[in-house]
């Protein structure tokens, strides 16, 4: 008897068991969950744009007359005159570059004939004018022997005075006319020159170009050579870029916003500008462009832009490594608070027309509407519904519903 007890003692006590493997078993457990407490902090939101660093006033040397601009940048850079990027250049010394005239353009069989014939013809009008000064100077002469014969006659008067004053007046005249054949002879001698020129080889001109022909360009400021926009030896024409040169050190920012973020910039802005390579820097705004401009995005849209123009405050030491036309990313404050009640952002979802998060209360979560102010990427300002201290559940899942058991898998920090 007492046997048949201890067996159905032993039956009993493993049913029993077996009935509590299954409760526990099937007992809900606690969702591990994220938490982050709303804790008050700095809190600041950015419009973020890329941008690109610029000199402040850059000077573009151009050519100031039509030439034959030589190499500015030589591969051994011995010459004087060469110059590469990021050389010195001091103000009224250093040469940037050096102009040669144009060699004459080659003339084909036609234009030479025609260039050979008008030498010819203005050969001859000058041998022409030659021989027309000649009879003029004998008229000159015999003019001159006329008057003095007349005077003679006159002081014996067997002449009247008339024709005395006939004689000098024909000897005026033919001066006059010998001094305006004389002039005529010397621009007949210059028609002649210019045709002659015209006839002048490429061959013969570079022998006859002296050291004095060239026109050397000085650098305008003190600074660094920024770009050549000219590097080879080439014909251009008068007002063409060659060089560009400025201050590394003396850098601005300029960023092109969205007209509507823009509108939000106001001047000396806090600015942080970052993913340039380097440290973060810090920067305010200078000035907001008052004109848009149409910008097409990469993928074909048409935005409206505004200029912005952002000063660096940090030390040049800093930004050092910074030059003209680099890419960095700012992020240009629009909204400050040093004390503001803040969750991630990860902890909100919608509930109707509402924001709400789950807040964790005795160990279970509680869904809480709460009233959103500012927000950034990271955090977003908390108006009511929740109080500092309260942590709330980060990125909830399907497995979290009002009044779920939650346990917390780890403590996530705001900054």
């Amino acid at each position: 008897m007492q046997r048949k007890w201890l067996k159905r003692a032993g039956w009993l006590i493993t049913v029993g068991a077996a009935a509590a493997a299954a409760v526990w078993f099937a007992w809900p457990r606690p969702v591990p969950v994220d938490t982050a407490p709303a804790a008050r902090v700095p809190m600041a939101v950015t419009v973020d744009e890329e941008a690109r660093t610029r000199v402040r006033h850059v000077y573009t040397v151009s050519a100031p007359v039509t030439g034959k601009v030589l190499r500015i940048s030589r591969p051994d850079g011995h010459d004087q005159t060469s110059l590469h990027v990021g050389d010195e250049v001091i103000v009224g010394k250093t040469i940037v570059a050096v102009m040669e005239p144009v060699t004459p353009g080659l003339l084909d069989v036609r234009s030479r004939a025609e260039l050979e014939a008008a030498l010819v013809a203005a050969n001859a009008v000058v041998t022409l004018a030659e021989a027309e000064i000649r009879r003029i100077e004998a008229a000159v002469s015999f003019a001159r022997a006329e008057l003095a014969r007349a005077e003679g006659l006159a002081r014996s008067d067997t002449i009247s005075a008339r024709d005395l004053e006939k004689a000098r007046f024909d000897l005026e005249t033919i001066e006059a006319q010998l001094a305006t054949a004389k002039a005529q002879l010397e621009v007949r001698r210059r028609e002649q020159a210019v045709a002659s020129a015209h006839l002048t080889g490429s061959s013969e001109a570079d022998a006859s170009a002296g050291e004095g022909c060239c026109v050397q360009i000085r650098a305008p400021v003190n600074g660094r050579v920024l770009r050549i926009v000219q590097e080879d030896e080439a014909v251009v024409q008068a007002g063409a870029p060659l060089v560009q040169i400025g201050d590394p050190k003396d850098l601005e920012i300029v960023a092109d916003f969205l007209s509507t973020e823009a509108v939000q910039i106001k001047t000396g802005a806090a600015v942080t500008i970052d993913g340039w390579g380097g440290p973060i820097v810090r920067g305010r705004v200078k000035r907001v462009d008052p004109a848009g401009f149409v910008k097409v995005s990469a993928l074909g849209i048409e935005e409206q832009r505004v200029g912005t123009v952002i000063d660096l405050v940090d030390p040049p030491e800093s930004w050092a490594r910074l030059g003209h036309d680099f890419r960095v990313i700012v992020h240009v404050a629009i909204w400050e608070s040093a004390d503001a009640l803040t969750i991630p952002v990860s902890a909100l979802f919608r509930r109707g027309d509402d924001w709400a998060v789950f807040a964790v209360k005795d160990g279970r979560a509680r869904a809480t509407i709460v009233r959103t102010g500012q927000r950034n990427s990271k955090l977003v300002e908390v108006l009511s519904g929740l109080s500092p201290g309260d942590r709330v559940l980060l990125h909830p899942s399907d497995r979290v519903a009002e009044g779920t058991a939650v346990a917390e898998r780890e403590t996530r920090s705001l900054e």
